[in-house]
């Protein structure tokens, strides 16, 4: 899989250099995990290109989401410069999280 950590140091490495990130906790008999992953990708390539998008298979790493106290998959943790800004999990809605993602994205790459 692209973009796929696995250990404490690549994602804290991760969450601390880049300006906005995006974890995104799954396992792989998700249903809902399968079928978000897609919209989440075409999300951040088209309308977020300078946001780090990475995938956490909490089964195979469950120290990850022990860590992070993610208790339930799918779960997006976003990230604007290295602070936890917004968590959602299971039900998703792509045009929701895209308004919550816009004003902060243009504040940090658009000034």
């Amino acid at each position: 899989m692209q973009n796929e950590l696995n250990s404490l140091d690549q994602v804290e490495s991760m969450v601390q250099q880049e300006a906005a990130t995006i974890l995104y906790f799954y396992n792989d008999n998700c249903a809902p995990c399968h079928s978000l992953r897609p919209k989440v990708i075409k999300l951040v390539e088209e309308e977020f290109p300078k946001m780090k998008l990475a995938f956490i298979n909490s089964e195979k790493y469950p120290e990850l989401p022990a860590r992070y106290q993610v208790f339930a998959n799918p779960t997006l943790l976003l990230f604007f410069d290295g602070r936890e800004f917004k968590r959602e999990s299971k039900y998703i809605s792509i045009p929701q999280l895209s308004e919550q993602i816009e004003r902060p994205y243009k504040l940090i790459f658009e000034n």
